[in-house]
């Protein structure tokens, strides 16, 4: 006799897996997270008959777990986004263009007192966005 399948424990398990190869925000770990069964009455009535034998859902998680193979395969693994990478997205979405690319210049720069520059910059922010910037950097 076949043990019945737990749609959520092996979505559970099989998220926790994708999450670390593709991260959360990959297309394949989201359809993997919004697998259901759909009980409404057509479906039941298309279910219990005679043509379908194979259990749809089942059918979806394969298909989607063969095109992460695909992915893998073909693409290899995805590189992980650096922290200094990604700091430098979020400078981008709160600061202003002006300021963005003054930061940057100074960065760049081969000047000795980068630092105090950059502060002297970051000191002419709103407070808010400084406390914006550093908190989408700490939960990021």
């Amino acid at each position: 006799m076949e043990k019945s399948f737990d749609l959520e424990a092996w979505k559970n398990q099989t998220m926790l897996f994708l999450q670390r190869i593709f991260g959360a925000d990959h297309n394949i770990v989201k359809m993997i997270g919004a697998l259901k069964y759909d009980y409404s009455s057509w479906t039941l009535r298309d279910a219990t008959g005679n043509e379908k034998t194979d259990d749809p859902v089942k059918m979806q998680a394969d298909e989607i777990l063969e095109a992460a193979i695909m992915e893998l395969e073909s693409l290899g693994l995805p590189q992980p986004e650096s922290s200094v990478e990604k700091a430098w997205e979020l400078m981008e979405e709160e600061l202003t263009g002006k300021q963005f690319k003054e930061i940057k210049a100074i960065i760049e720069s081969g000047k000795k007192n980068k630092l105090a520059k950059v502060q002297e910059m970051l000191n002419r922010l709103e407070k808010e966005n400084l406390i914006s910037i550093l908190s989408r950097i700490l939960i990021s």
